[in-house]
């Protein structure tokens, strides 16, 4: 199982980048899609999901800014972050999980939340 993280970097306030996450070795179609941040001294919070239908949410701290999708059929994940804020700045996680994705927004959220966990890709707004 893999999960390949892409597209992060150093971006100035209000400036974007387009984040990929690669799938691979499980059935991702069966699977919600997340992507979670995490910065040092902080909890990781969940920004947006996919699910298996298609629909998406987002946190309300990126709303209006972030957009997750996932084209049909294919196995990679993407999201797009528009408006970047210093704040915004972390270590973006691409993660699945079996169970729906629309309630593991927002912080809190362990481990055990996902099932499958990429490495991890730098955001630097600065």
């Amino acid at each position: 199982v893999q999960l390949v993280e892409s597209g992060g970097g150093l971006v100035q306030p209000g400036g974007s980048l387009r984040l990929s996450c690669a799938a691979s070795g499980f059935t991702v179609s069966r699977y919600h899609m997340s992507w979670v941040r995490q910065s040092p001294g902080k909890a990781r919070e969940g920004v947006a999901g996919i699910g298996t239908g298609g629909v998406s949410r987002v946190a309300d701290s990126v709303k209006g800014r972030f957009t997750i999708t996932k084209p049909w059929g294919k196995t990679i994940v993407h999201l797009q972050m528009n408006s970047l804020k210093p704040e915004d700045t972390a270590m973006y996680y691409c993660a699945a999980s079996k169970g729906a994705c629309y309630g593991k927004l927002g912080y809190g959220l362990g481990l055990r939340d996902f099932t499958y966990w990429g490495q991890g890709t730098q955001v630097t707004v600065s």
